[in-house]
């Protein structure tokens, strides 16, 4: 039998399904991919091997049913799990003992998913870029001495390295598309409320939203079905087109002027402008639109997460204040100062950039730019050039992706080749409100024509003794993960 973990979704299901692999198989496979790489990798911060197996055992037990059984995936870590710590990346989190599982995660186990552990982030999700003082920072699997991009880093890093099959993360302003396009995935942020965020620990109520990571969009399609909260007024709504083929002929994309491009690497905006040239070729209608003024986005967006994250750590900065990282801990106090004015001021303004988005959507069936104006940038970057400007990696980084987590609308990242120096290059597709099966069914039609597709790592590749793992503790990560194998407290 070939690697495992090289396999599609799909077949794996087919495997375990006719019996020519047991799902325990399977989750070994992925479980000593994890295990091995994880020292230098940092994309886990538990690794709950003893649980995988007993779950993938009793799925095997069970004759492998259900739409995901016997596939194994990993999930941020900030869902509520009662088997496996629950840090959010933080010592702070050091006493928090859910009583039950996410309830995304419930739903993904009841398809049969096995979780095979919790991924590291940015602290509190705090920041894009992925760095982590405690837990280390992942590294990007392209090229290790670049960021992986965050708050979802260890979730990108374990899929790209095939150290789970899919993931889940969250995404308040890009932290799913933005490191999956570092990564060279596919990352999908759904309407927002399709997947559920209770027992997630929240950063910003308002913009956040749970998302998958994963290696294709039939693969994204698979475990957003079995995942998303159906609700029975939206079925037709999701079943919209939910099979493309592989043709593009008389689809309506939409492709902002001026800026969404132009800000743009010069490699980056090359790329996505031939690839409109070839969707043009292929019978796609391409269609000029003009996006609503995002001046004050970013401003609103800052203002609404600096209050709201405040108010949800307010009580543990006071019992807690040394624990929390000095990056997160200055951030989360500038939410105290915000007034009252500002804060309603912003609502209000997201309110209208939803509507104004949505008029945009009526004429298209989904808009097109690049997922971020730059490739990876170094670890230790801090600031990049966007239009001529020099701005923070962070803001450079969400330049793209910030509008739609406002907005709500869903929003998927595929992978469309590579930068002159070899780093993904990704492509923002969104779509109108609770069409997200249509909005997956563009971007598989998109991979199956060759447009698009998952850009697999190199396993060899190293730049140096000191860049073949991430940045940080790398023997703490690994030390906690091997005691996560049984059963823990969540301490």
């Amino acid at each position: 039998m070939s690697d495992l973990t090289r396999l599609s979704l799909r077949k794996l299901r087919r495997l375990m399904t006719s019996g020519e692999v047991r799902p325990e198989e399977v989750t070994a496979a992925f479980l000593a991919r994890a295990e091995a790489r994880n020292s230098c990798d940092l994309s886990y911060v538990t690794i709950g091997a003893e649980h995988a197996l007993s779950h993938a055992a009793l799925v095997g037990l069970a004759g492998a049913s259900g739409r995901l059984a016997g596939i194994p995936f990993s999930c941020k870590d900030v869902f509520d799990t009662v088997t496996l710590p629950t840090t959010a990346g933080s010592r702070a989190m050091q006493d928090y003992r859910p009583l039950r599982d996410a309830r995304a995660l419930e739903r993904l186990q009841a398809a049969g998913a096995i979780l095979l552990g919790k991924n590291n982030l940015h602290e509190f999700c705090y920041g894009i870029t992925g760095a982590n003082p405690i837990f280390g920072t992942p590294a990007n699997p392209h090229n290790r001495r670049c960021l992986a991009g965050g708050s979802s880093s260890g979730s990108a890093v374990s899929v790209a390295n095939r150290a789970a099959m899919f993931a889940l993360g969250t995404d308040t302003g890009g932290s799913v598309r933005v490191p999956a396009s570092l990564c060279g995935l596919v990352g999908f942020k759904p309407t927002r409320g399709q997947i559920s965020l209770k027992g997630v620990v929240p950063f910003c109520w308002s913009l956040d939203h749970a998302g998958i990571l994963a290696r294709s969009c039939s693969d994204a399609a698979e475990v957003f079905l079995a995942v998303r909260e159906a609700d029975e007024t939206l079925v037709g709504a999701n079943a919209d087109h939910s099979e493309r083929g592989n043709s593009l002929h008389g689809l309506r994309i939409g492709v902002p002027e001026g800026v969404y491009i132009e800000n743009a690497a010069s490699d980056i905006a090359l790329r996505v402008h031939q690839l409109i040239a070839e969707c043009r070729r292929l019978g796609a209608h391409i269609i000029d639109v003009v996006m609503p003024d995002a001046t004050h986005v970013r401003t609103a967006s800052l203002a609404v997460q600096l209050v709201e994250a405040f108010a949800w750590h307010r009580k543990n900065l006071q019992r807690r204040f040394d624990l929390y990282g000095e990056d997160v801990r200055e951030g989360l106090l500038q939410g105290q100062f915000i007034l009252a004015e500002h804060y309603v001021e912003a609502l209000r303004l997201i309110a209208m950039k939803q509507a104004e988005v949505s008029v945009v959507l009526k004429d298209v069936d989904v808009l097109m730019t690049p997922t971020t104006p730059i490739a990876a940038p170094a670890l230790d970057q801090k600031q990049a050039t966007v239009a001529g400007v020099a701005v923070p990696v962070g803001n450079a980084l969400s330049h793209f992706t910030c509008l739609f987590n406002l907005t709500g609308h869903p929003a998927l990242t595929v992978p469309i080749g590579q930068d002159g120096d070899g780093l993904p290059i990704g492509l923002q597709l969104i779509g109108a409100h609770h069409r997200d099966t249509k909005l997956l069914a563009i971007g598989a039609a998109l991979e199956r024509i060759g447009l698009a597709g998952w850009i697999e790592p190199n396993d060899e590749i190293d730049d140096g003794p000191h860049a073949a793992c991430g940045v940080g503790t790398a023997g703490a990560s690994s030390a906690l993960a091997t005691r996560a194998r049984g059963t823990p407290s969540n301490a």
